[in-house]
């Protein structure tokens, strides 16, 4: 029964969500069970692109990515896969009208991971950004809005900044990882080599400056999205906070995390903050 293989593929979603990331999955499980699904679905899709170019270093990976995006194709042309996960991506990208842009840009950037690993100039770290964060958010605002087109636009440029904040936050944690392990320089005009609190601090304010401009559109979401989307900014102003503490050197050297108490603190206290109306 097709019923069947949908439910299997998304609960093969919702498994690569609660296994790649506790955080994000914490707060998708805050979302309106309406939605909440779509969520998993959209991740696990993005998360099996990026595993590729980020991962596995054993094997062909140009080969598997360009099979991955042939499968995608015909995924979202028949509106079926045999990959569970692209199976569950293609039935909430017909059902939220996703636009094929957002897929393309963001397939786009993951294919530059390929092969580039310095971004010297805005233009480039801000295309790169846009197509690997900023579309994923407007995938999820599709979701969040339930087809609403004015809705859409309203909240676009917010979903964009979010979705740039959470990347660059990663980026910033990630320093370690991606310069060393896959040799990867996302900031422009930063030497990771020497990376001094100056250079630090200027990454923090552009990103203190998408945090501002995300909330304004969290505030203004759907019942359904608002604290499952608010829970997930809070987390990452938490891990910014962190970084903010923590000397430059000691990032380039080290992995910053949130403890899994911290984060229950995080959604208790956001709980709270929510029924108050203080968001």
């Amino acid at each position: 029964m097709k019923s069947l293989f949908d439910t299997v593929s998304y609960n093969s979603s919702k498994l690569v969500t609660k296994t790649y990331s506790t955080s994000f999955s914490l707060a998708t499980k805050m979302l309106h069970g309406s939605i909440r699904s779509h969520i998993y679905n959209i991740y696990g899709f993005v998360r099996f692109a990026d595993e590729i170019v980020d991962s596995f270093h054993n094997y062909n990976k140009e080969v598997l990515f360009n099979r991955f995006n042939e499968d995608l194709e015909l995924a979202l042309k028949h509106k079926i896969s045999l990959n569970p996960i692209l199976n569950s991506f293609q039935h909430t990208f017909h059902k939220y009208n996703i636009d094929k842009d957002l897929v393309d840009d963001f397939m786009n950037s993951m294919r530059m991971d390929l092969h580039k690993t310095k971004y010297l100039t805005e233009e480039e770290f801000k295309a790169y950004i846009y197509g690997s964060a900023d579309v994923v958010g407007l995938m999820c605002l599709k979701v969040f809005v339930k087809g609403d087109a004015e809705k859409y636009n309203e909240l676009k440029e917010t979903a964009m900044a979010l979705g740039s904040a959470f990347q660059k936050v990663n980026f910033l944690r990630d320093l370690k990882a991606d310069f060393e392990g896959l040799n990867r320089t996302y900031f422009p005009n930063t030497d990771l080599k020497n990376l001094d609190e100056t250079s630090k601090q200027n990454i923090i304010d552009d990103i203190e400056l998408d945090f501002e401009k995300g909330l304004s559109g969290i505030k203004k979401l759907p019942i359904e999205a608002k604290f499952g989307v608010f829970m997930a900014y809070r987390y990452y102003r938490q891990l910014l906070k962190k970084l903010k503490k923590t000397p430059a050197l000691q990032i380039k050297n080290t992995r910053i995390r949130v403890s899994n108490p911290k984060k229950v603190e995080l959604l208790m206290r956001s709980y709270v903050k929510y029924q108050l109306k203080l968001m």
